[in-house]
């Protein structure tokens, strides 16, 4: 099989016979239950352009940035110095589906200059990836959790979070902010894929039905 730096990264058209031969994993999510909102809503973000399902609860979210209290966070704190990172954009704890297709849990820490994938108990650097390096962000057009983040000259990464649309938003504005000159991709497809390691590909399938949505996850 061709590893990575050969075969860049694409979409293709789900294919019903094969996937009968392939590993599937399905995750269904539940709707989000409608709640009151105060008056001050979150303006839609450019990254979206009207292309995104968003929940009713995450169209009136407030974004807050650092949800895990990281600028108290002693080892998060002697890592961005030893790093050199100057500033938390983001952080919370979430999950992330790992190479088996195993949800575990993490906190993804997002900084002026880089993304984190730490322990979420002893926060230690699993993962360490500079802004520039990310090539696109993929998610459904459904209300679900999950996005994935392309990296070209490595592996990608499969994560989930109730606030994936504030994490796109930080990214964008974060790549703008060191000059990158390209902007961040920001793709919207039910059915897209992301590398698990150099040469493996799974597809991420996502359909809307009743009550929720369901994710699939073919491994090829």
């Amino acid at each position: 099989m061709e590893g990575r730096g050969s075969r860049p990264y694409r979409t293709t058209k789900y294919d019903e016979n094969s996937r009968k031969q392939q590993q599937t994993e399905e995750v269904v999510e539940p709707e989000d239950t409608i709640k009151s909102h105060s008056n001050v809503s979150t303006v839609e973000q450019e990254p979206f352009m009207g292309m995104k399902v968003r929940r009713r609860s995450s169209m009136y979210r407030l974004y807050k940035g650092d949800y895990i209290d990281a600028a108290s966070n002693e080892p998060i704190l002697k890592l961005l110095t030893k790093q050199g990172d100057r500033q938390v954009l983001f952080a919370e704890n979430i999950v992330k589906v790992t190479r088996k297709g195993r949800i575990a849990r993490c906190t993804l820490l997002i900084t002026d200059v880089a993304l984190y994938i730490l322990d979420a108990e002893s926060f230690s650097t699993k993962r360490r990836v500079s802004l520039f390096s990310i090539g696109k962000v993929c998610l459904s057009e459904c209300s679900d959790n999950f996005f994935a983040i392309v990296i070209p000259q490595e592996y990608d990464t499969l994560l989930a979070s109730a606030r994936k649309s504030e994490i796109v938003t930080v990214l964008t504005d974060a790549r703008k902010k060191i000059g990158n000159p390209e902007p961040l991709e920001v793709s919207f497809s039910n059915h897209f894929e992301y590398y698990i390691d150099s040469e493996h590909i799974r597809e991420v399938i996502t359909e809307q039905i009743e009550g929720g949505v369901k994710t699939r996850f073919v491994d090829r």
